[in-house]
């Protein structure tokens, strides 16, 4: 199998399982039409993925390989033992991407296009791929800088690539993990019940909980919360402005950055 296939097969097996899942233990009451958001958010995820392999071909693993190929980047100019390099690469692009994530929240013109991810009114495993084209570009170019600053290794990215969609699906999944399970995940990686927090349309608790896969960034830099103001269940997901199926249509999720203000 190459690579391609293998991050494929990683990825539906992920969002197969975590499908089932929340048809057996789901841990929050749905308000919305599960098939229509879920045609809506492939949608857009199909929209993505194509627009993205046609501007910007094969990405991170490309810019990896070339930044190898050109001796760029601080990895390839420290001789490190080859786990370490890919431990500290991850590690690495784990914080950068919480610091993206806080980022897109806090200046309002990201986050005009970021609310696009915020305004589902359910959260399940397929709002971990409903973001706004524009926003998916800018966020790969920022990927691709990061990885041409650091030279980690093509393997290193593949890695960290199929972390981050496998995570995404995870943390964003409509699933009731036993407590004590989660309390204990929760001292290194992001939880559902973590996530889900915020996804609320409390303000604060949306201004919080930014990781996606490592929990510890949140706790260092003080934008943890461990729990809402409201018990999980009863948590109203999405953003306060859009509110009805009716406001976040396919095509309207499109407009929301041209159309509205925080």
């Amino acid at each position: 199998m190459t690579v391609d296939q293998i991050r494929l097969s990683i990825f539906l097996g992920v969002l197969v399982l975590m499908l089932v899942l929340e048809s057996f233990i789901p841990r929050h009451p749905t308000v919305d039409s599960k098939p229509r958001r879920l045609a809506i958010n492939f949608s857009l995820t199909g929209f993505n993925v194509l627009l993205v392999r046609g501007l910007l071909g094969g990405a991170a693993v490309g810019m990896a390989h070339f930044a190898g190929q050109q001796g760029w980047g601080l990895l390839n100019y420290l001789d490190w033992p080859v786990p370490l390099e890919m431990a500290m690469g991850v590690v690495f692009l784990d914080l950068m991407i919480y610091l993206q994530h806080v980022v897109l929240h806090m200046i309002p013109f990201f986050w005009r296009f970021h609310k696009v991810h915020h305004s589902d009114l359910d959260l399940d495993v397929s709002s971990g791929f409903r973001f706004h084209p524009l926003e998916i570009l800018g966020s790969m170019i920022y990927k691709l800088g990061l990885v041409a600053a650091l030279g980690p290794s093509v393997m290193t990215v593949v890695v960290f690539e199929v972390i981050l969609s496998g995570m995404a699906m995870f943390t964003h999944s409509n699933i009731k993990l036993p407590l004590g399970l989660d309390r204990t995940l929760r001292w290194l990686f992001v939880t559902p019940d973590m996530h889900r927090i915020h996804h609320s349309v409390e303000v604060d608790e949306t201004n919080s909980n930014y990781g996606f896969n490592i929990s510890i960034w949140d706790r260092l830099l003080g934008t943890y919360i461990h729990d809402g103001k409201k018990p999980q269940p009863e948590i109203v997901i999405g953003i306060p402005e859009f509110r009805t199926p009716q406001q976040v249509s396919l095509l309207k999720l499109m407009l929301i950055p041209f159309q509205s203000t925080r």
